[in-house]
């Protein structure tokens, strides 16, 4: 493949020395081979020029291209095959300019580029005092992030981080510069926050409302760790779907509760407790002095005040804590200090080949359904064995109910799926590559018995695009994807509109271009709509 003339940054071919290091993705332990992780050409841009070189290169030569941030994806569709390009703009934008915080009309913003990780972005927030909702994986970079959601900590309390998007600045197939806004450029804005990430165009930066920690004085945050014990899962995890089935619950509490197998690098979930863990567990560190850590429970519980008379209600917290192994207090921090407390510092959960599933449910009525057990099994059959060459590192959320910021900002412009959902439960099972038949068992069970008709958990299959699994051509599944035809189609329509000849369709895992069949018949439809409304 031919490299790109005048190009000012960097360039790999899959001859070069480097290449390997600069194509491995999160994904690529996994998915390399059945996904085709092996571009022809990889290009790190010095500045917006050169991906406009890059843009016009691909279209000359009927190339597409692949977008990289940070490489997170979990079936890596921020890569692509040999026959085409991966722009890594992993450290094109990262200058002063590329990271500001202002403020106008009395509300405070920041403009980020898509280079940042999201360690380097919540750490900027901290020192201008202020807070947004974002996820927790300190390397996924925020270009990625912002179009598939952003779901976090404070998802309940505050929505998902790309709900406080203001402005998108992009370079399109032309290679022209454009800024989109939810009232300049509709369309597109939908599309860009939810549809189809990395195949409308390229996103440089963007603008992003946040919020000032004097406005939340009170707010609380709590960390523990339960050793695991299928007696302590349950009472946990009875209390999240309590929680998760009332819809009265208030707004201003998050709750999420991760299970890990042994051997998983709990420091770096619990930044700050590393003094805490040595002085009262010295029982786990090694003669070497590295810590061995048992199969835990870990506990993330927050609550904000959004007006002087709201107060907290402790037992939230203390139900949580009792009889657990190490603890924080229920901290009174400013929610910058929160939100960095929940960042994880691992890179990976675990250095091995995995099987991954994110489910969501819109059930209210977890508690009485018997999910609580069916999921403790479930977790049991990976955590409990030891040698079985399998580990689990699952996740479950609370999202509902009728006062969460992730229901109620359904319909603010964004294309976003699935903002009913009141729980989101990831169940991902990483393996020695000797057990990868296991572990694909396990997973296709879970699917079995938890989705469908008479499933446990969700008698819908709801799937999120940071959360991806299965099928590889989303245009096959999209009803995992988005809810409805209709919403399908508009995005198909923004395709065509953004990608009229391909050139960022580098894979199979993205939204369909809508053909002119299709466009003719919508345009049609409405028309047709119009005269009836008229003849009313």
């Amino acid at each position: 493949m031919a490299t790109i003339a005048n190009f000012a940054g960097k360039q790999f071919l899959p001859t070069d020395k480097d290449f390997d290091v600069h194509r491995w993705q999160y994904a690529t332990s996994t998915h390399q081979i059945n996904h085709d992780m092996n571009p022809g050409l990889i290009v790190q841009p010095r500045d917006k020029a050169d991906i406009q070189r890059v843009i016009a290169h691909a279209r000359v030569r009927k190339q597409a291209i692949a977008i990289r941030t940070g490489g997170h994806q979990y079936s890596g569709a921020s890569s692509t095959g040999r026959n085409n390009i991966q722009l890594d703009l992993q450290t094109t934008f990262q200058s002063a300019d590329d990271l500001v915080y202002f403020e106008k009309d009395g509300k405070s913003f920041v403009r980020t580029s898509v280079s940042h990780s999201l360690g380097a972005f919540n750490a900027f927030l901290g020192t201008n005092h202020v807070f947004v909702p974002h996820g927790q994986c300190t390397r996924v970079h925020v270009g990625g992030h912002v179009q598939t959601g952003g779901y976090g900590q404070l998802g309940r309390s505050f929505g998902l981080f790309g709900d406080h998007v203001v402005s998108l600045e992009i370079i399109d197939y032309r290679g022209h510069e454009r800024e989109i806004t939810r009232t300049g450029e509709p369309k597109l804005f939908f599309a860009w926050l939810g549809g189809s990430p990395g195949n409308l165009g390229v996103l440089t930066h963007f603008v992003v409302q946040v919020y000032r920690d004097g406005d939340y004085v009170g707010a609380l945050g709590m960390r523990a760790v339960h050793l695991y014990d299928t007696a302590t899962l349950s009472k946990l995890l009875r209390h999240l779907a309590e929680m998760n089935d009332d819809a009265d619950f208030p707004r201003n509490y998050d709750l999420c509760i991760s299970v890990l197998s042994a051997s998983f690098d709990i420091l770096g979930l619990m930044g700050g407790l590393d003094t805490k863990m040595r002085l009262e567990h010295p029982e786990i560190y090694g003669p070497d002095g590295q810590p061995v850590f048992p199969r835990m429970i870990v506990i993330y519980a927050q609550y904000v005040p959004f007006s002087p008379t709201d107060k907290p209600d402790m037992g939230f917290f203390d139900q949580l804590r009792q009889g657990c192994f190490l603890s924080s207090a229920v901290e009174k921090k400013p929610m910058s200090e929160l939100t960095a407390q929940w960042i994880f510092r691992n890179t990976r959960e675990f250095n091995l080949p995995y099987v991954k599933r994110t489910y969501t449910t819109n059930s209210t009525t977890l508690a009485k359904d018997g999910w609580v057990d069916w999921v403790v099994r479930r977790m049991d059959e990976v955590v409990k064995p030891t040698g079985n060459g399998q580990w689990l590192s699952a996740q479950l959320q609370c999202f509902g109910g009728k006062n969460s910021m992730m229901f109620r900002n359904a319909g603010n412009g964004t294309s976003y799926s699935w903002r009913d959902s009141t729980l989101c439960m990831t169940l991902d099972n990483f393996h020695k590559p000797e057990k990868k038949a296991e572990a694909e068992a396990w997973a296709a069970r879970n699917d079995r018995e938890a989705i469908g008709p008479n499933g446990i958990f969700s008698t819908q299959d709801r799937r999120f695009l940071w959360g991806s699994y299965g099928s590889f051509d989303l245009d096959s599944v999209w009803r995992t994807y988005h809810e409805d035809r209709a919403k399908y189609e508009r995005l198909m329509q923004a395709r065509r509109l953004a990608d009229p000849k391909g050139i960022f369709t580098p894979n199979t895992f993205c939204v369909k271009r809508a053909g002119l069949t299709t466009v003719v018949k919508l345009r049609l439809k409405r028309y047709l709509g119009k005269r009836h409304e008229g003849a009313d």
